[in-house]
Order: structure tokens, then C-alpha cells, then sequence
């Protein structure tokens, strides 16, 4: 209700996509947070993390670059402004010129990958602390 009114409200041609509000947050400020949260984990996750100017074919959009991390459920990739790439700088990820194939994967199979990454991590956690608990019995 609280979206439709206000693009009731806003005259037709002032209308910007990213101003649109929930309430809470524009759409630019969650890509803002998205796009650093992703370079965050980029940071985090270096070895397996790659960035690219272009797209396999050699394009790419107007002041964007391309990155993403090779999870072991898939790879992970998201579209950055070029003023996130100095972020990823001295990290360890890799610099390529073009991106790897892209691999078909949709948003839904991001968060799906995301989601099985993250059970992965806790399930390899989990067997860490049992075997120290283990030794120290």
C-alpha cells in the first residue's frame, strides 16, 4: 500500500526507480549495500573470488565491471559500479580481462548457492569444534 502510494503521489516524468522507498530504504541505498557486502565477501574470500572489466564476449555495460566467487556449490557472480573496484585492490582475487563463461545461473540459483554455501561452512564448523572437544576429553 505504502509503494503504490507513493508512486501515485510523484508526478509521472519525476519518477527514478532508485528514489522508490519501502519505507525504509531506496533502491539505490540496498544495491549500495548489496554491492559492499559482496566486495566485503570478495575481501573475505579471496582464492576463490575473481573480478572482470568485460563479459566472456568481451562486452560489458556502461561504467560496470563484473565479479564473482567460485563457491563450491557455483559460482556467485554480481554486475559492480567501477567505483567498487578499488575495493577489491590487494586482496588476492584474481584480475581477468574477461569474465569466466557465464554459467546460466539466475537469482534464484545465487541464493540457492549462497544459502548451501552457508551450510556447508557451519557443517565443516560443527566438525571442527566436535573433533577439538574430542581431543581435549
Amino acid at each position: 500500500m505504502f509503494f503504490e502510494r507513493q508512486l501515485h503521489e510523484l508526478p509521472e516524468k519525476e519518477i527514478r526507480t532508485g528514489q522508490i522507498s519501502d519505507g525504509y530504504h531506496t533502491f539505490d541505498e540496498l544495491y549500495n549495500h548489496r554491492h559492499l557486502l559482496f566486495v566485503l565477501l570478495i575481501r573475505s574470500h579471496p582464492k576463490i573470488s575473481w573480478r572482470a572489466n568485460n563479459h566472456e564476449d568481451g562486452t560489458m555495460f556502461k561504467g560496470m565491471f563484473v565479479a564473482g566467487i567460485d563457491t563450491p556449490h557455483g559460482t556467485i557472480t554480481y554486475h559492480l559500479p567501477k567505483q567498487y573496484w578499488q575495493c577489491i585492490d590487494y586482496t588476492g582475487a584474481k584480475t581477468l580481462l574477461n569474465a569466466p563463461t557465464w554459467d546460466g545461473h539466475t537469482s534464484d540459483d545465487v541464493l540457492e548457492r549462497c544459502y548451501d554455501w552457508i551450510m556447508t561452512m557451519q557443517s565443516e564448523i560443527k566438525e571442527e569444534i566436535d573433533a577439538e572437544r574430542q581431543r581435549n576429553q
